[in-house]
């Protein structure tokens, strides 16, 4: 791709990141903690960096705007860009509307964290905090293949992106939260390790729920994209990088296997004997995977990144 593309898709994959994150880690602490930990010191730093990450997110989708506003034109210096550009993506495209509806969401967001914290109204704030990251998510949709069809299978197939985002972001979350509470200064201590040892084992339906919405709308998502055709599998091509996508998804799948049948028993094994130096070494197993699980998912976000911007036809 041209250079401006990269900068396009860099974007994008921040976007994915981002946006992943701010749902995710509300989401998370809404359906692992208990109602009492949701006041805990974990809670606060999902709380704290699910703000950051809408603040950024908000950042991220300005640039995202003169980036299109640049494409659309054809300028070659964001300089020659005039509001009117702007303006007209904004209130006259529907990319313009997702986009929004996301810094809305976001900034809804973030009034709704801070005031709850301000006013000590925590424990409630879990759920608001995931409907509007989830919203801000799903918005993303719109700047993908999902927007390019008519009638009714245009809203099969952005039903089908928000969907497939949604579990994308759940899963982002989970990992990030699960790799805080794994960090050394959190790991030392007998509630963190009693959480991380609960949360990891009591995993396992939420996260066959969501590789099986990933599946499902997937294979979905290229049918409506491609039709019954094998693409090719050229280096760089739509089928190559999609290729190396569901090789990462399998190794994903491998590790979140692991995790589930293996560390977390482990570690559930050494906490229950109170056995520090068994459960530390369960610990940095299971932090080694988790590290391994999530840069294999921000390769497979970077390759939707890019395979967003391409087509499936061949050359």
């Amino acid at each position: 791709m041209p250079q401006p593309q990269w900068l396009a898709a860099g974007l994008r994959l921040a976007l994915y990141l981002d946006l992943a994150l701010v749902f995710g880690l509300p989401l998370f602490c809404l359906y692992a903690l208990h109602r009492d930990e949701r006041a805990g010191r974990f809670a606060r730093r999902c709380r704290a960096l699910s703000l950051g990450g809408a603040a950024a997110g908000i950042a991220l989708s300005l640039a995202a705007l003169v980036e299109m506003a640049r494409a659309m034109t054809g300028a070659s210096d964001y300089a020659a860009l005039q509001g009117h550009v702007l303006a007209m993506i904004v209130t006259g495209t529907d990319f313009g509307v997702a986009w929004c509806v996301r810094v809305a969401a976001l900034l809804l967001f973030m009034l709704a964290g801070m005031n709850l914290r301000r006013l000590h109204r925590l424990r409630a704030p879990c759920a608001v905090l995931a409907a509007y990251g989830g919203v801000a998510l799903a918005t993303l949709a719109w700047s993908g293949h999902g927007a390019m069809h008519d009638g009714a299978v245009r809203y099969l197939h952005l039903a089908s992106d928000v969907t497939h985002l949604l579990a994308a972001g759940a899963w982002v979350g989970a990992l990030a939260a699960f790799l805080l509470l794994a960090w050394p200064r959190s790991t030392l201590h007998g509630e963190a390790l009693a959480l991380l040892s609960r949360s990891a084992n009591g995993f396992a339906r939420i996260g066959t729920g969501i590789v099986a919405l990933l599946v499902i709308t997937g294979a979905l998502n290229y049918w409506l994209i491609a039709g019954p055709v094998m693409p090719e599998f050229a280096p760089m091509s739509y089928g190559g990088l999609l290729a190396a996508k569901l090789v990462l998804f399998a190794a994903m799948l491998g590790l979140a296997a692991a995790n589930r049948f293996a560390l977390a028993p482990r570690l559930a094994a050494a906490a229950r004997a109170g056995d520090p130096p068994a459960a530390l070494r369960a610990i940095q197993a299971l932090r080694r995977s988790l590290l391994l699980e999530a840069g294999a998912a921000a390769l497979v976000l970077a390759l939707v990144a890019v395979l967003g911007m391409l087509s499936p036809a061949p050359g």
